[in-house]
């Protein structure tokens, strides 16, 4: 008996060690952002399996852009970037990058995209999605049927090629990250996430703490969280702050008295009501009636609790309550009908599915709805399990639900009127990282940054990340 465990044992690791036969490349490239000239520059792209498993199958094109001072070290003090979504292309998303830019401050600093999204090879786009959205609206058709009819289109487009849509997902794009680290020689990095990429950077320290020097996490995600199960629970918190920032200063701004009841009261009583609107597309001449319901108009308010937005929130929700819901519903529709192209969406389906829609119960998410009536309905995220069943993906192991426990010094910021990443779940990561440190930003959104006014948290931390932060303002409590 113990000599069978023990060569199952055995095998075991050959299998695991056979699997990772493969040397991360580097191929050099054009750099895809306009940059200082002074800087010095390496891109190209990572070239790694697509599915590490099968390390002699596809392989696949990942870009990166590298830049530093003269003065900086090729080797150390570098941080690296990628950015939220998922779905993302973190690339795309920066236009040019100056001598001072950001972290060039503190040394090199590298972009770095995610696998499947713009300019990576392979691309998971799915225009097909958008396509079908805009019919919908056209056409006065249902949007779901539509939708899944396009989903299930775009997953056959890949897979005709051969695509090995499970092979996207967090864990590999964690290892992209090390491989990259590793190709271009390294020292231990300071990763920066946000939203969702925040989640990708733990699961880096997680799996290879050795390549990570330290995290600034910017509104993180976890993938330990069961979002959908928590999605209408974390906007009605959210929501929550702001009706008690009107109620506090009702007395000065009588328009907001009662703002919370009046919200409830007047989204339940919508649930089922249709409205229509004269729309002009852009690039047409003739307008369409267009059909829209309460989903809509709650994402006129939810869009706007940001950072930059949030102090809207409270005269849009007036408005909407008022009737007045042409000019706001207009730009939800410009949104729709201009589509999203920078979002590829089969990358973020192949995330979603495999991580969080695999491990959430539907039963549970529709419990929201009981609770919260005035939420009801809402659609709060573009992945659901009917996508899912569409999509066809491996659920990911049951370690990306685990916990992270790490000693790796970490920032970390959070919004209080952040309506999809709540403090809730930076107070979860903090737990179990004793050397982290979380700065909790009152009537802040999603993206809550770490700057207040003169004083750059993130400055005095990336100087000394175990050095204790303190703030002796109202506006911002460190935990």
């Amino acid at each position: 008996m113990k000599f069978s465990v023990v060569l199952l044992a055995f095998l075991f690791c050959i299998i695991k060690v056979h699997a990772q036969q493969y040397v991360p490349q580097i191929e050099s490239g054009p750099s895809m952002i306009k940059y200082d000239p002074r800087l010095i520059v390496k891109s190209g792209y990572l070239v790694v399996p697509e599915n590490r498993q099968q390390a002699k199958g596809r392989k696949i094109k990942i870009p990166f852009v590298f830049l530093r001072k003269e003065e900086s070290d090729e080797k150390k003090s570098i941080s690296l970037f990628t950015t939220g979504g998922p779905g993302y292309s973190t690339i795309s998303n920066i236009d040019s990058i100056g001598y001072d830019s950001g972290f060039l401050k503190y040394g090199g600093f590298i972009v770095f995209d995610q696998r499947g999204t713009k300019r990576s090879s392979v691309c998971l786009d799915c225009p097909e999605v958008d396509t079908a959205i805009k019919d919908s609206y056209r056409k006065h058709l249902p949007k779901k049927q539509l939708v899944l009819e396009a989903v299930e289109k775009c997953r056959k487009k890949f897979t005709d090629q051969g695509v090995n849509l499970s092979a996207y997902n967090t864990i590999e794009s964690a290892e992209d990250i090390n491989d990259l680290r590793l190709a271009l020689n390294l020292d231990p990095l300071t990763l920066i996430g946000m939203s969702y990429s925040g989640g990708l950077m733990l699961t880096v320290a997680r799996n290879h703490p050795e390549g990570v020097r330290s995290l600034i996490l910017n509104s993180p995600l976890p993938g330990f969280v069961n979002y959908e199960e928590h999605a209408l629970f974390n906007i009605n918190e959210a929501l929550n702050q702001v009706f008690d920032n009107c109620e506090s200063d009702s007395l000065n701004n009588p328009i907001y008295k009662d703002l919370r009841d009046r919200f409830r009261s007047y989204f339940t009583s919508i649930t089922h009501k249709e409205y229509w609107l004269s729309y002009l597309e852009k690039g047409t001449k003739d307008s369409i009636k267009v059909k829209y319901g309460k989903s809509e108009l709650l994402e006129v308010i939810i869009d706007r609790m940001n950072t930059g937005q949030v102090k809207t929130v409270p005269s849009v929700i007036n408005d909407l309550i008022g009737g007045k819901h042409n000019a706001y519903i207009r730009e939800i529709l410009d949104g729709y009908f201009s589509g999203d192209r920078k979002l590829s969406r089969g990358m973020r389906y192949s995330v979603y599915c495999s991580e969080q829609i695999a491990y959430s119960d539907v039963n549970v998410i529709k419990k929201q709805d009981n609770a919260l009536p005035w939420l009801a309905g809402y659609i709060f995220n573009n992945v659901d399990h009917e996508i899912c069943k569409c999509w066809e993906v491996d659920p990911e192991p049951a370690e990306v639900k685990d916990q992270v426990y790490s000693a790796i010094p970490a920032l970390i910021s959070a919004g209080d009127i952040d309506p999809w990443c709540r403090p809730f779940y930076n107070q979860q990561i903090k737990r179990f990282m004793p050397n982290s440190q979380l700065l909790v930003f009152h009537n802040r959104g999603h993206l809550s940054g770490f700057r207040l006014k003169e004083v750059d948290f993130l400055q005095q931390f990336m100087e000394n990340p175990y050095h204790k932060l303190i703030s002796t303002s109202k506006e911002v409590r460190v935990e």
